[in-house]
């Protein structure tokens, strides 16, 4: 069900917020994968911020999609050579 949820998130470019741990996380979510270990992560901008961080599932709950909070992701500009 998370993994839905982030999925759909990622697709339609919405914010999403979450309690991790202790901890309301609002993100704006860019990837999904299994870890070498076996354990689901999810990688996302944290708001009003330019970290990026790493959340592991079982440490997410309470996961609400912000509809009406879309952002455009951050696309490194790298000049090309001549």
């Amino acid at each position: 069900m998370k993994t839905e949820i982030f999925q759909s998130a990622i697709k339609n470019r919405n914010r999403v917020k979450f309690l991790y741990g202790l901890d309301e996380i609002f993100i704006e979510p860019y990837y999904l994968t299994i870890e070498k270990n076996g354990s689901k992560v999810i990688y996302g901008k944290v708001f009003h911020s330019s970290e990026i961080r790493k959340f592991n599932f079982s440490k997410i709950a309470n996961i609400k999609v912000l509809d009406k909070k879309r952002f455009s992701p951050i696309i490194p500009i790298i000049p090309l050579a001549s």
